[in-house]
């Protein structure tokens, strides 16, 4: 109960029903906590990661997929303090053509009791344009319901607080938006969990092999080749093959804000035929788990270099051409080609600028930032005029990297001359680039303090209760 300090009156707590017990689990509190704690003694001894960002579990009932949600989550360290847990999932009532966030509820039920939601962080992203909440798309939705017995368990008293949404849109723009909104909360202080199953109704045979496919997608990180397969897939003509993952566009919407650094661990495979024992017709399930690396140790070998320097030229080539911008083929080259992290191109001619821009933010791939930025020096700096062909031979390249953002809690992880400082508040961000120290005479206060003030309009001081990250430039 909640009382109202002005008027006195009281406010009841909203709670979602558990509207799933008794159907996808066990409605008795003593029989589901038994289950649950069996399924997850299954997997007592297995590595848990501290360094855990999100994991995919399946969403069936217990009986079939259980054992394989149980993998996933006892890969998580249940000790570590994390400040909420966003659940995405499906819709599997409604087409919403967007995504939900249930800001109405305040708990979710159980039989094992309630679970928090953490209104404030819900109603916040429910703000964009890209987010709304509506009601039916939760009422009887057990994607996410059937998580919750199983978080309960794993964490106990120190569960956090829950932020629901489910997510119903086949517009890549939209699942776009919807990743950029999340990508401020997809920090190693948070947990992601994704709901879904995959391949639905195929024969056993089919399922294990459309579902090796998808796996094997999700492993590379890259999203591009998930949605590749899905596709594919589709094409195969397995019969009764209704769908490979029910939960693709929360998948998406996690791989979208996904770079370089991180690490995706396949963790389990079953589907229900190895349950039942039925083979005609079968659901896959997998789990995943989503490690976050050290952006510390961000480095580009000599051949990264070699071929980004490829790529800029091939850029401007290409533009010459009046061709679009040629795919690189990366083969199997250093995933950091494929980090989302910001570039600037300078172009010198005789040893005087012909061009220089930049793009910062990690929103694409590095190898296509470069080509991008090569193209925008030669032809778009307003400074200079369009690069001729006739002065590709004399023409330097000399791009810097910006390495992933990392973020900080406290100034004494910022060092002057080697970070670039980027600070964000709310819709307002700002950021100076590492050698803006070698051009003034600033102490590390001043060099923030400056960017807090004439870069994100923050004011002097505004920096002290935004969000910082740093990054440094690889110039070559």
């Amino acid at each position: 109960m909640m009382m109202n300090a002005c008027d006195g009156q009281t406010k009841q707590a909203v709670v979602r029903p558990a509207t799933q017990a008794n159907r996808f689990y066990t409605g008795d509190a003593e029989e589901l906590r038994q289950e649950v704690d069996s399924f997850l003694r299954m997997h007592h001894g297995k590595t848990q990661y501290e360094n855990m960002a999100a994991v995919i579990v399946p969403h069936a009932g217990y009986y079939y997929s259980g054992n394989v949600a149980a993998s996933a989550y006892m890969s998580i360290d249940n000790k570590k303090p994390y400040k909420r847990i966003f659940l995405l999932g499906p819709s599997h009532h409604e087409w919403l053509n967007g995504a939900s966030v249930n800001t109405e509820a305040d708990y979710y039920a159980t039989p094992l009791g309630n679970v928090k939601v953490d209104h404030e962080t819900a109603v916040k992203i429910s703000e964009d344009s890209a987010f709304f909440y509506r009601p039916e798309a939760h009422d009887r939705e057990h994607c996410l319901e059937v998580q919750l017995p199983f978080l309960q368990r794993r964490f106990g008293e120190n569960l956090p607080p829950i932020v629901p949404i489910i997510i119903s849109t086949n517009d890549y723009q939209k699942l776009k938006r919807m990743a950029e909104v999340l990508t401020p909360y997809f920090t190693d202080e948070n947990l992601f969990v994704i709901s879904s199953d995959f391949s639905h109704y195929p024969n056993y045979e089919d399922a294990c092999e459309v579902d090796a496919r998808t796996g094997k997608a999700i492993e590379t990180g890259r999203v591009e080749e998930f949605i590749a397969t899905i596709e594919a897939n589709e094409r195969l003509g397995k019969r009764n093959l209704a769908t490979s993952a029910c939960g693709q566009f929360p998948i998406i919407t996690l791989m979208l804000m996904l770079d370089g650094y991180y690490e995706v661990k396949h963790l389990m495979y079953q589907n229900s035929g190895d349950i039942s024992g039925d083979h005609s017709r079968v659901v896959g399930y997998h789990s995943f788990a989503f490690l976050r690396k050290d952006s510390t140790n961000f480095v580009l070998s000599d051949e990264d270099k070699r071929l980004l320097k490829e790529i800029a030229l091939q850029s401007i080539k290409d533009s010459l051409d009046g061709k679009p911008i040629t795919q690189p083929d990366l083969g199997s080259e250093s995933p950091v080609l494929s980090s989302k992290c910001g570039a600037f191109v300078s172009l010198h001619k005789h040893g005087r600028l012909r061009g220089c821009i930049g793009h910062f933010g990690e929103d694409y791939p590095l190898y296509e930032i470069v080509a991008q930025m090569a193209r925008a020096a030669a032809f778009e700096d307003p400074r200079f005029s369009p690069v001729r062909r006739e002065e590709l031979e004399d023409l330097d390249i000399e791009i810097s990297v910006l390495t992933p953002m990392r973020r900080i809690q406290s100034l004494d992880e910022f060092e002057l001359h080697r970070h670039g400082i980027y600070i964000r508040k709310g819709y307002r961000s700002g950021t100076f680039l590492p050698q803006v120290a070698d051009e003034v005479n600033w102490t590390k206060e001043e060099f923030v303090g400056h960017c807090s003030q004439d870069k994100a309009g923050l004011g002097w001081n505004g920096w002290k209760d935004a969000e910082l990250y740093v990054y440094e430039a690889i110039v070559f």
